[in-house]
């Protein structure tokens, strides 16, 4: 279950990262990075995607009911390919939707639903 913890940090540092990059994009503006990002709110969804499966990791953690491992791993990954998607999108909206992104994209949203409806099982298991 560490796994939900160290996932959960990566997420976040993740998130503060493109948090800068939103910044230097729009606000403070530093042109080689404001020029690679092509749909800011692609890379603000990419934000609040990666703060927001950060938070289901660390709830799950917090919870303290014994999860299966490979459950646990599931969520992560899919906690950090559902909001990479949304990087592509963000430095490449025009790109072609080609047989390897929709690969990606069904295998990240399988991961991702297989892990939490695997976690969510087991909580239930869990309740007398």
């Amino acid at each position: 279950m560490s796994i939900l913890l160290k996932g959960a940090v990566g997420m976040l540092f993740a998130a503060l990262a493109l948090a800068w990059i939103a910044t230097f994009a729009k606000l403070i503006i530093v042109p080689p990075i404001q020029v690679r990002i092509k749909d800011y709110g692609a890379l603000i969804r990419a934000h609040i995607d990666l703060l927001l499966m950060s938070l289901l990791c660390l709830a799950l953690y917090a919870v303290r009911i014994p999860l299966p491992t490979e459950a646990c791993w599931l969520v992560v990954i899919g906690g950090y390919t559902n909001p990479s998607l949304f990087l592509l999108r963000a430095f490449a909206p025009e790109a072609p939707s080609t047989w390897i992104r929709k690969t990606f994209r069904l295998a990240s949203f399988t991961t991702t639903t297989v892990g939490f409806g695997w976690v969510g099982y087991s909580l239930l298991q869990a309740v007398p």
